[in-house]
């Protein structure tokens, strides 16, 4: 008698991609995030294609891993998805130490953080609400 099996993580018309531990603190890598959710996959590429953020090079991986997720485990069409959720969340926190005046020292926070992009295709999302 073995463990039921889990119901998908996502919908039938979505595929997602998760960049783990990425050197950077949430706050900044969700400026970049928010800047491509609701866009086309297209633009969305163009976007972080042209983007002078150092961090939107492993944002631009994440989201071409999420499009081909969609394209090879899902059967969707590139074509019609939209970014429908790109999310940040903490990761680990190393904490080093600098030196100060008179024999004191002061704490360095260095961040890390998760995201995660969820495609969607949206042609069956029309398809479902018209049936």
């Amino acid at each position: 008698m073995g463990k039921p099996a889990s119901p998908p993580k996502q919908a039938s018309n979505e595929a997602r991609a998760v960049a783990r531990t990425l050197r950077i603190s949430p706050r900044k890598l969700n400026l970049v995030a928010q800047s491509i959710r609701g866009l086309t996959a297209e633009r969305a590429v163009n976007e972080l294609r042209f983007s002078r953020k150092r961090i939107s090079k492993d944002v631009l991986k994440c989201l071409q891993s999420a499009i081909a997720n969609a394209e090879n485990n899902h059967d969707l069409d590139i074509d019609r998805l939209v970014v429908s959720q790109a999310h940040v969340g903490k990761a680990l926190v190393m904490k080093r130490m600098s030196a100060r005046a008179r024999g004191r020292g002061a704490r360095i926070e260095k961040f890390f953080s998760h995201l995660t992009i969820v495609v969607r295709d949206v042609s069956a999302e029309t398809a479902q609400e018209a049936a």
